[in-house]
């Protein structure tokens, strides 16, 4: 059993205020995947409006603006579904039946031409994918009356392997994580020194992230990781300048000196005098070091390197290094840029990309430098003795100024933003302002975007946390304009999504988590871990809400998922154990009740979970010579708690370590709170390095606890 929130409320509630859709526009709807209501809870249904499905179906190019188009477009749309022959995408799993189109007449002839570049013939059926290499290939089919159709065939293993062993490991956001040597925010050199000592030092499996993917420039620039202007390419503000081969050779010193005394500054305003991390003052005196380095010539092996990399990369590294070109004349908003820039096909952009061709390179410089810090990062980790490795994060989607939302404008819903629906924690539903995909044209691809993203991404990664897993079965549209309440889910082929994702991480070796906290489709669950894929359980939500809402037993958590106490989006253990984030909140106007009740609810919360953890006998001690304080007890016995479990993964949230207090980020603030800007820092809140975390007592005697475990299991 899981820890699922459910709420009370009636059976039922109404359409909204123009009525109910009409049952064509319904029939319209479900046919192109738009949903015609949704249950937030077993005992509520909630209908989309007629205006939520209209507009949704109008970013699938679907007119249901009149009772007339509505009926034209369905008479269309059911004759195609009768006339096709086959979908866009088919999907073939390893050890299941061979498929046979249901349209396919006897005697149709299939024709397959692999990825590999072989052919192979069949009639009336597939063959079994055991028969076929892995791959999305490419599937024509001819009819006895000399019809044909052709479709993408994917064909998968049936799932990831289970993860022999547990592991555990540490979870932190790099940025917030600087060492003497960072330019005043954490850094890849950074992260594989951490790699180094964690594996080496701490026996520890891996190491989890935040996202990567490259931000969308500006002043400021949003510094929240989950809104990123690319999520195929990493951004280089994470490069460790030094380590760059060329740095060293860069002729006149005098060039160097200042930005190194810069970035001695930056890094001393964070950690000596409690400034917030300036990522765009970070970015600048970087960016300047890269141009310097660009200045030195590459060696031939590194030439080579960089065509490889520009070679495999292709026009998706063209488009997005065009993109950073063009934004540093015209500015980040695409949308506003000149008329015919805003086409990355049209003939002004090949012009402009000409034109700016100086700046085009210089930004796929920066891509393949951050790719190469990346993959060093992971050969460290595996070389340190980690199973697993750097554990990345993929966004559940794109800024819509960015480079991503520019070159892929043709596989983005126009006008709608991905969100969720209202449910009993927030009563306006949210809207996230991000672009969905259109699942329509992904089909029609073959899911290339979405392959191609998972393979840069895989290229690095140990495994891949997917924010918002539920998200490749269903998203929450909101029309532009409109509010979160306003919106409907529109549905994936998950089938394929799956197919793809395990296809892509078999083929790397890497092990896949996906975030499903929340609101969860009912058989989500059970789809993901019958494909291997890992959940996400935190503590403090696994209750038996279906029963008596008490914490879960340890022996009744699922084996399949990461635990953890704590993630970046709620409060440190120690800030919950002391009620310190109800203050928090309280301070910055947050609170929707009477502080006391808060406190009263809190409290009593807390209590549930440290008298199970007293009464299982794990609020002892400690370890290492270290003598722990009440609060560091029961942090430890929080994790003690962890591996009680069957969890075949176990997370530290780093600054658990050393007793932060503060979130790294607290969802519902914008200016009122330093979202995704503080450094890492002690009980006292004074910012610590990663050479203070390495020698602190508390952080060894924490993961002492996870070693003690993995040495009576190993």
């Amino acid at each position: 059993m899981t820890g699922q929130r459910s709420a009370d409320a009636p059976a039922e509630d109404p359409e909204g205020p123009e009525g109910p859709p009409s049952d064509d526009l319904s029939r319209l709807a479900e046919l192109h995947g738009v949903a015609t209501s949704y249950q937030p809870s077993a005992d509520r249904t909630v209908a989309a409006s007629a205006t939520a499905l209209t507009l949704a179906l109008a970013a699938l190019d679907v007119d249901a603006s009149t009772p007339a188009s509505v009926g034209a477009e369905l008479a269309a749309r059911e004759r195609e579904l009768c006339e096709r022959l086959l979908p866009p995408t088919v999907v073939c799993r390893a050890g299941a039946e061979p498929l046979a189109p249901a349209a396919l007449p006897s005697g149709t002839r299939l024709h397959i031409e692999t990825e590999q570049g072989d052919t192979r013939a069949a009639v009336d059926r597939l063959p079994s994918a055991d028969q076929l290499p892995p791959g999305v290939h490419r599937l024509t089919v001819t009819t006895p009356d000399g019809r044909t159709a052709t479709s993408h065939l994917v064909v998968a293993p049936p799932r990831l392997p289970t993860p022999t062993a547990r592991s555990y490991g540490l979870l932190v956001q790099l940025y917030s994580l600087l060492s003497r040597h960072s330019w005043g925010m954490g850094d890849l050199g950074d992260l594989g020194e951490l790699a180094a000592w964690a594996g080496r030092a701490l026996g520890v499996g891996f190491v989890q992230v935040n996202p990567l993917h490259a931000a969308v420039p500006g002043a400021p620039t949003d510094p929240s990781p989950y809104r990123p202007s690319s999520r195929r390419f990493p951004d280089p503000v994470h490069l460790r300048v030094e380590d760059v081969p060329e740095f060293a050779h860069i002729e006149d010193p005098e060039r160097v000196r200042p930005l190194l005394e810069r970035a001695g500054r930056l890094r001393e305003a964070v950690l000596e005098k409690g400034e917030l991390i300036d990522r765009d003052a970070v970015w600048e005196a970087k960016r300047e070091a890269l141009e310097l380095v660009r200045e030195v010539p590459l060696g031939p092996g590194r030439r080579a390197a960089y065509v490889d990399f520009l070679a495999q990369e292709g026009q998706a590294l063209e488009d997005h290094a065009t993109w950073c070109a063009l934004a540093e004349v015209h500015g980040s908003d695409w949308r506003r840029w000149p008329q015919g820039l805003r086409d990355p096909r049209s003939p002004e952009t090949a012009r402009a990309r000409g034109e700016l061709m100086d700046r085009v390179d210089f930004h796929c410089r920066l891509a393949w430098l951050t790719d190469t810090q990346l993959t060093a990062a992971q050969r460290i980790a595996r070389e340190a003795g980690m199973p697993v490795g750097i554990v990345h994060d993929l966004a559940v989607g794109v800024h819509p100024d960015g480079a991503d939302a520019w070159a892929q404008q043709e596989y983005f819903a126009a006008g709608m933003s991905v969100g969720a629906p209202p449910d009993a924690f927030n009563a306006r539903g949210q809207d996230w302002g991000l672009p969905p995909w259109r699942p329509d044209r992904l089909a029609q691809s073959g899911y290339e975007p979405y392959r191609r993203l998972l393979r840069a991404l895989f290229r690095y990664a140990g495994a891949l946390r997917i924010d918002h897993v539920m998200g490749l079965f269903r998203l929450w549209w909101v029309p532009q304009g409109h509010a979160p309440t306003e919106g409907t889910y529109v549905r994936y082929d998950a089938e394929a999504m799956l197919a793809i994702l395990v296809l892509e991480a078999s083929r790397a070796g890497a092990v896949v988590i996906g975030e499903d906290l929340g609101t969860v489709e009912p058989g989500v669950r059970e789809a993901l871990r019958s494909r291997g894929v890992l959940g996400t359980s935190v503590l403090w939500f696994e209750r038996d809400w279906d029963g008596d809402g008490r914490p879960l037993a340890p022996e009744t958590w699922r084996a399949d998922c990461l635990a953890t106490a704590t993630t970046h989006d709620l409060p440190s253990t120690a800030a919950r154990l002391t009620g310190e984030h109800i203050e928090l909140r309280d301070s910055l106007g947050l609170l929707t009740r009477p502080l006391e009740q808060e406190r009263a609810e809190a409290a009593a919360d807390t209590g549930e979970w440290l008298e199970l953890l007293s009464r299982l006998g794990l609020t002892h001690g400690t370890h290492g010579g270290h003598c722990a304080s009440e609060e560091e007890a029961e942090i430890q016995a929080v994790h003690r708690f962890l591996l009680r479990t069957p969890a075949r993964m176990v997370g530290i949230w780093l600054p658990d370590g050393v007793g932060d207090r503060r979130p790294q980020n607290l969802p519902g603030t914008w200016d009122q709170y330093p979202n995704w800007r503080l450094p890492v820092a002690d009980a006292q809140g004074r910012p610590m390095t990663l050479e203070g975390l390495a020698a602190s007592p508390r952080m060894r005697a924490l993961v002492e606890v996870l070693r003690e475990d993995a040495r009576r299991h190993g």
